[in-house]
């Protein structure tokens, strides 16, 4: 299992292998057309990322010391943004989620090339998912 510096390296070296800085976008919605989703009872207001003008949830869980996230939304950018942001964070502790951003994501070109919404519903996802981490090493 990769620490979040280890998938951080991992992911910015295969978006930077893409060249062009819309084909990087194309390979975002990529991985959001390739994910599960959630089932549609998941898709309640307690998941549902406020700030995003796109329907988005992020769905978490804690199980044996670890965070796992998924994700659905009706906007395919935004869901393989989440999506991408979902695999990074899950598998992780909770104490390393809640120290590391992603802003790799700038580094590699994606963020530049989202609309001020889009970014603020990126950033809107790494507040929950974090935020979430936080609440977990509160409760234990």
């Amino acid at each position: 299992m990769m620490n979040l510096k280890e998938k951080q390296d991992a992911l910015v070296e295969e978006i930077t292998l893409i060249p062009d800085a819309y084909e990087r976008l194309g390979y975002i919605v990529e991985c959001g057309k390739k994910a599960p989703g959630i089932p549609d009872d998941l898709r309640i207001d307690s998941f549902k990322i406020e700030g995003c003008l796109s329907q988005l949830w992020v769905v978490p869980e804690y199980k044996d010391g670890l965070c796992y996230f998924r994700s659905e939304s009706d906007s395919a950018i935004v869901k393989g943004i989440a999506e991408l942001l979902c695999n990074f964070y899950s598998e992780q502790a909770p104490s390393e989620i809640a120290s590391t951003d992603a802003d790799f994501l700038a580094e590699v070109g994606i963020t530049q090339h989202l609309s001020p919404n889009r970014r603020n519903g990126l950033s809107h996802i790494v507040e929950s998912i974090q935020r979430f981490a936080r609440s977990c090493i509160a409760d234990s």
